[in-house]
C-alpha cells in the first residue's frame, strides 16, 4: 500500500494533468456548438469501426458453424438429386415395360449421409490413408462411400467406436467402377502412384465416344457408390497394349491437399446385395 501511494505521489502532476484535460475538453463540449458536432461526429465514426471490426470478429468465429450446416444442406440436396436421377432412370426404364412404376415398393430412397471432419490426411505416400472423427458409434461400417462436396473421395476401410480409416483414390488398393457421364460402358479407376490430382480410368472399349474435359461419374455398379457422383474429367487418353481398350487420365475432382470435410454414404441395402452376390458366387 506503502509503495502504492509514494507512485501515485510522485505521478501527481500526471495525473492533474490528465483531470485538467477532461476537464477542459467537457467545458469545450458543453459551450461550444462547433467542436461539439466534431467531437460527437468522431465518436461515431469511432464507433462505427469499433462495430464493424466486431461484428467481422463475431461472423468469422461462426465460419465453423456455417460451413458445417452447408455440408450438410449440400449434401441433403447431392442425395435428391441421385434420388432423382434414379427415379428417372427406373421411370424410363419401365417405360418400356409397363406405365406407373415407383423406385420400390415403399418408393425410399436407399441412401443417406453422415458428416465428417478430417483429422489426418495424407496425399505424398505411395498408399495415402485419411482419419475421420466418426465411427461405429456414429453409425460408421466398413465399405461405406465416402464424398467430398467436389466429388468422391474413397471408401472406408476401418472403423473403431470413434474414428475410422479411408482409402482414398489415392491408393494402389483403391478400384472404383467409373463411366462417362452420358455412357454405359464403364472402367475401372486407378491412381497413377504419382500425381495427387491425377488418376487412370482402365479398360474403356476403344468404340465409347468421348473428348477432353467430358466428365467421369461413379457407374453404380457396386453396393458402395450410387451412380452419377462425380470422380474427375478427362483430361488425356491413350491405347492400352491391347488396342481394344483406352486408358483415360483423369483430373480429379476432389483436392486431396485441401480436405477437410466429408459425408459419408450409408446404403441400407449393402448388406442384402452383398449377401445374395455371395451367395451366386458360391454356384460357380
Amino acid at each position: 500500500m506503502r509503495k502504492l501511494l509514494d507512485f501515485l505521489i510522485s505521478k501527481r502532476h500526471w495525473f492533474l494533468f490528465v483531470l485538467l484535460e477532461i476537464i477542459s475538453f467537457v467545458l469545450i463540449y458543453y459551450n461550444h456548438a462547433y467542436q461539439r458536432n466534431i467531437m460527437f461526429g468522431s465518436a461515431n465514426v469511432i464507433m462505427g469501426h469499433v462495430a464493424t471490426v466486431s461484428s467481422n470478429v463475431v461472423a468469422y468465429l461462426h465460419l465453423r458453424e456455417v460451413n458445417r450446416e452447408l455440408l450438410e444442406r449440400n449434401g441433403q440436396l447431392e442425395m435428391e438429386l441421385l434420388d432423382l436421377q434414379d427415379q428417372l432412370e427406373m421411370m424410363h426404364a419401365d417405360t418400356v415395360l409397363f406405365r406407373g412404376a415407383v423406385a420400390d415398393s415403399t418408393g425410399s430412397f436407399p441412401y443417406r449421409f453422415i458428416v465428417a471432419d478430417v483429422v489426418s490426411n495424407s496425399v505424398t505416400c505411395l498408399a495415402n490413408y485419411v482419419t475421420l472423427n466418426k465411427g461405429r458409434a456414429d453409425g460408421v461400417e466398413p465399405d461405406m462411400g465416402v464424398v467430398s462436396d467436389r466429388g468422391v473421395v474413397g471408401i472406408v476401410s476401418t472403423v473403431s467406436e470413434h474414428f475410422s480409416v479411408v482409402i482414398p483414390l489415392l491408393n494402389p488398393k483403391s478400384r472404383l467402377s467409373c463411366k462417362i457421364l452420358g455412357s454405359n460402358y464403364f472402367g475401372s479407376l486407378t491412381w497413377n502412384g504419382h500425381d495427387a490430382r491425377l488418376a487412370n480410368l482402365e479398360e474403356l472399349p476403344r468404340h465409347v465416344k468421348f473428348e477432353k474435359g467430358d466428365t467421369v461419374v461413379t457407374s453404380g455398379y457396386s453396393a458402395v457408390f450410387p451412380a452419377g457422383i462425380i470422380v474427375g474429367r478427362v483430361v488425356d487418353y491413350k491405347k492400352q497394349r491391347d488396342d481394344n481398350f483406352y486408358s483415360l487420365d483423369v483430373e480429379l475432382a476432389t483436392d486431396f491437399r485441401v480436405l477437410d470435410h466429408v459425408r459419408i454414404i450409408k446404403n441400407y441395402r449393402q448388406a442384402e446385395q452383398k449377401k445374395v452376390e455371395q451367395e451366386a458366387k458360391k454356384n460357380d
